[in-house]
């Protein structure tokens, strides 16, 4: 058994714990101290740019559910999580994916490597191909500032098989 005493805002109160409450308790209060420090953590002047490069992209508009249709009232918590709504045209169906999972395993120049990549529509891959390397990795730092939360995206689908889920129709390009 330990005894524990803590201090409340009124009173002090002692606490006998057992062995295993006691191993909780401190798992308990590691838990609240990283929620709270990651909470508290101010943003680093290149996760700040990272910020204003990600709104001024319109990365939100795809990339964080709920985004385009509340006008951009959505909870920074859930920036950049990826969306179930699928982009469907000719190339098959894409879903934007989770940028805070996908910067998860990355280098930053991992990232900016990837972020080079020629990727399927709607996503404007040229718009990122044409930013600043200091832009692309702000981006990253943002998004390591964010952590890695939520679900991976839906996989593509191909063009000749229809998605389960919501969708946007692009029509065919013209001839």
């Amino acid at each position: 058994m330990i005894d524990i005493l803590r201090l409340g805002r009124t009173s002090a109160e002692h606490i006998r714990l057992d062995r295993r409450s006691r191993r909780d308790w401190v798992a308990h209060q590691q838990h609240r101290t990283a929620v709270t420090e990651q909470k508290d953590a101010k943003l680093s002047a290149e996760a700040a740019r990272g910020t204003y490069v990600v709104q001024i992209a319109g990365c939100n508009d795809c990339h964080t559910p709920g985004h385009t249709s509340s006008a951009g009232n959505v909870d920074e918590k859930l920036w950049l999580t990826g969306d179930e709504l699928g982009w469907r045209g000719p190339w098959g169906t894409t879903y934007a994916s989770n940028l805070r999972l996908l910067a998860k395993g990355m280098s930053a120049d991992q990232f900016v490597k990837y972020a080079r990549s020629e990727f399927r529509p709607p996503i404007p891959w040229f718009n990122l191909r044409d930013m600043t390397n200091r832009d692309v990795k702000a981006i990253y730092a943002y998004l390591k500032h964010l952590g890695p939360t939520g679900q991976p995206a839906a996989h593509y689908v191909p063009a000749d098989k229809m998605p389960g889920g919501p969708f946007v129709q692009f029509p065919a390009a013209p001839k």
